[in-house]
Order: C-alpha cells, then sequence, then structure tokens
C-alpha cells in the first residue's frame, strides 16, 4: 500500500578492520596525491603516542564482541572519532565529514588508504556514549594523560624513560615532584568537583550545622534536643536544585529559606554552647563552626542587599 512508509534505517559505511599499530606504518598508507604523510603532523604523532591495544581493549571488555550480525566498527575508530571531536571542539556532523575529507585524521583513525567515505552516521555519536560508560572513559583517560608531555618532549628532541615523572631540572625549579594531572579527554571530569552556588553552599552549611548539633547535645545536660526540620529543609533545597532551568526568583527564595534554617540551627548551637562549661567540640569542628557562621553573615548580607559578590567571599 502507497500509505505505508517504510522505516528509516541509517546507512553504515564500509568497516575498517582494527589492525594493531605495530602493523601499520606511515609508509604503507595509499594515498591518491602524490605525496606521502607528513611525520611531523599532529594526528600522526598523536596516533604514534596513543597505546591502541590497551585502550582497544579496554573498549571491548566492556562492549563485548558477537561472532553474529554485523561485524562492529573497528573500535580505534569509535576512539579515535570521540578524541578528534574533543580535541578540535567540533559537533558530531562536522567531525563526521572532518574526517571523511582529513587524510590525516584517516591515518589517526588506522586507515590503510584514503576514502571519501564517511566513516559512520553522525548519530551514532550518541550510541558510543551511551555504550561508554564513566568508569571506561575514566579508564581510557588514565592511558591518554600523558599525552602532552610526550608531544613536547616529541618536539624538543627529548626522551625519557618514564612519562610520569618530572625531569630533574623540573623538580629543582619547583621543589616538589607532585606536579598534578592534566585531563585532555572532554568527556571524562572529576566527579567529586562541583560549582560551588550560593543555594550548595548554604544547604552544605546546613547539613554540617545539623551534625555539630548531634555532636553537642547531650541527653544529660540538656532536657530537649533542638529541633533542626532537617528532612523539610532538604527537601525544599531539592525543589529549587534539581530543576534543569532556574529562574531568579526560584533561587532567591530556595537561598532565602535555606538562610532561614542555617541561622535557627546556629541559634541552637549557641545554646548549646552556653549550657556547656567548655567548648565540647573538636578543632576541627570549631574550625567548621566559625566557617558556617562567617559564611551565614556573608550570604545574609548578600542575600539582603541583592548582591552578587562580596569582599573575601567563602565559595568552598
Amino acid at each position: 500500500m502507497q500509505g505505508i512508509m517504510k522505516k528509516a534505517t541509517r546507512k553504515h559505511a564500509s568497516t575498517p578492520v582494527y589492525v594493531s599499530p605495530k602493523q601499520l606504518t606511515i609508509d604503507a598508507f595509499e594515498s591518491p596525491f602524490s605525496q606521502q604523510l607528513k611525520s611531523d603532523n599532529r594526528w600522526v604523532v598523536l596516533a604514534n603516542l596513543i597505546p591502541w591495544d590497551e585502550i582497544c581493549g579496554t573498549y571491548l571488555k566492556h562492549i563485548g564482541t558477537s561472532s553474529t550480525g554485523r561485524p562492529p566498527l573497528s573500535p580505534r575508530v569509535v576512539l579515535g572519532s570521540l578524541i578528534i571531536k574533543h580535541i578540535t571542539n567540533l559537533d558530531d556532523r562536522e567531525t563526521v565529514d572532518q574526517i571523511s575529507e582529513n587524510m590525516y585524521m584517516q591515518y589517526f583513525l588506522g586507515y590503510s588508504s584514503f576514502t571519501t567515505e564517511p566513516p559512520f552516521d553522525a548519530s551514532l555519536f550518541v550510541d558510543f556514549r551511551k555504550k561508554l560508560g564513566h568508569i571506561e572513559i575514566n579508564a581510557i583517560n588514565e592511558k591518554i594523560v600523558l599525552l602532552k608531555t610526550q608531544l613536547e618532549a616529541s618536539k624538543k628532541g627529548t626522551k625519557s624513560s618514564d612519562p610520569t615523572e618530572p625531569s630533574d631540572k623540573e623538580n629543582d625549579e619547583t621543589g616538589s615532584e607532585n606536579r598534578g594531572r592534566v585531563i585532555f579527554d572532554a568527556t571524562a571530569c572529576p566527579q567529586d568537583i562541583a560549582y560551588p552556588t550560593d543555594l550548595t553552599l548554604l544547604s552544605d552549611a546546613r547539613e554540617k550545622s545539623e551534625q555539630l548539633i548531634d555532636t553537642l547535645y547531650d541527653p544529660a545536660m540538656h532536657t530537649n534536643k533542638p529541633r533542626t526540620y532537617r528532612k523539610v529543609s532538604r527537601k525544599r533545597y531539592l525543589q529549587t536544585a534539581q530543576k534543569k532551568n532556574k529562574t531568579r526568583k526560584a533561587i532567591r527564595t530556595a537561598v532565602g529559606s535555606q538562610l532561614r534554617f542555617l541561622r535557627r540551627n546556629l541559634n541552637s548551637i549557641n545554646k548549646l554552647l552556653n549550657a556547656s562549661s567548655s567548648i565540647p567540640l573538636k578543632a576541627r569542628d570549631y574550625k567548621y563552626l566559625l566557617v558556617i557562621n562567617a559564611l551565614y553573615q556573608q550570604q545574609k548580607e548578600m542575600y539582603s542587599l541583592q548582591k552578587k559578590n562580596i569582599a573575601l567571599r567563602i565559595a568552598l
């Protein structure tokens, strides 16, 4: 029947078989042009530095292989395309177009000769990101995290037996061997770092004040434990924090609510401290209390005067 429409299908390009870099040389890459690839090109240098066997093994271990159906895409094409996408800061479609037009990028992906066919449909980038979880991306990222050091060393003509260790000259200048770490894959980022918004800071301070109340309260010395309304305050915080799009009015209302809960907790802490002959807090908890008080005063001033910033503002 003419009214019946065929189901749209995605056209897959021919898939190159994964070949270990040990078996692929720059001289063997066939180009339709009369010139050979330059060995100092950034994609050629990068292709020689990335431990493809290791990261492709990590990918295949997570995805798995099947003996039935259409052969899967080469893991080097998948991972290499993601690397190209984030190094060049391109969108999905433009990345595929650039790969089909650039012979150096095709060499980076493990192609043995130049082709004008796209490596895959741009929509498959979504599938790649779904299949690769945070753990696998972090594992792959650790394999290529030292590429910048190796690239700089190759440009200077120096070689290091262990690229993870800085040179003696660097140690002498800095006085420390801890040089930190660099993340090159934009799909991977430290998950323990959050942007310190005013609402989040107040919520964290409120939760810490609740812990201090639990520490200070002693049934033998105090008759009734101060109420903290921690469930209600947490619920109100999440009602705004979990919204994808937050209006200024909603944020201001939530900040005011957290300020009132925090003020109540600080008043309860002061009463518990006044009822004690000494300060029953460890040095670390007492430091937390001082920070919470300073944070409350800053946020209260910003809220009352409708200011966005303040001198010596506590951000973490």
